[in-house]
């Protein structure tokens, strides 16, 4: 089970995470084109303190391939004024225990985007996560992020106490778990964290659906991004 010693760890751990040279700090331009970019090229011609990756996504208007780069300053201005991640103490209270419930493989769910102008994108859901939270029951949606559940929700804190377009919670199964099979799950809400899209506007962040929106504030995990001297990501 966490305890306040493992919440500090993970706090250093993300600290360190999104300051890196390619964390969530340092991402400066997403380019989207129709053709291949050659990432090559880009990257020769680029300073000593930026790298550069290549990303695809589906086309919304088309239904075709995207093909994107993204640019990655070590030196970015956002790193630079960076002062904190404001977190809520740490709560045992908000270690939750939940089933995992397996679906059909092929389901998806559609997700909002941030930068979509109220488009959405399929993602694959492999099952329902049923919790209970202060005293109510819960069936919720999270996608499939490299093998990890990822939860986007919304709780009552957004907007004034937390970042406004909702928080992620990486949800942990056993490690005995039989992939496929129903079992057990921690929500370990302390370990909620600001989306990558609170620390440069060049992310295009999944939003809460609506089964994913509680009812009532959950004070736990990150808040908000703290820089220095009124620095704004999206003025950036």
């Amino acid at each position: 089970m966490p305890d306040s010693y493992d919440h500090a760890r993970w706090q250093a751990q993300r600290k360190a995470a999104v300051t890196a040279p390619t964390g969530n700090l340092a991402l400066v331009e997403t380019r989207w084109t129709s053709e291949p970019v050659d990432i090559a090229a880009e990257y020769a011609a680029a300073p000593p303190s930026v790298a550069v990756t290549s990303i695809q996504r589906k086309d919304l208007a088309t239904g075709g391939t995207q093909y994107g780069l993204r640019v990655w300053d070590a030196s970015s201005p956002a790193i630079r004024s960076f002062d904190r991640i404001d977190t809520y103490e740490y709560d045992p209270a908000w270690v939750v225990t939940g089933r995992f419930l397996p679906v059909a493989e092929d389901r998806t769910v559609p997700f909002e985007h941030i930068r979509d102008n109220g488009g959405t994108r399929d993602l694959v859901v492999p099952g329902d996560i049923v919790v209970t939270v202060a005293g109510r029951e819960h069936t919720l949606a999270a996608f499939d992020d490299g093998g990890t559940l990822l939860l986007v929700f919304a709780d009552e804190t957004n907007g004034a106490e937390t970042y406004g377009a909702g928080r992620f919670l990486h949800v942990q199964r056993a490690a005995d778990a039989t992939p496929g099979e129903p079992g057990d799950v921690v929500l370990d809400f302390n370990r909620a964290f600001v989306p990558p899209c609170g620390f440069s506007a060049q992310y295009n962040c999944p939003l809460p659906p609506a089964a994913n929106r509680f009812p009532l504030p959950i004070r736990a995990g990150e808040k908000n991004v703290v820089f220095r001297d009124g620095f704004d990501i999206y003025a950036a």
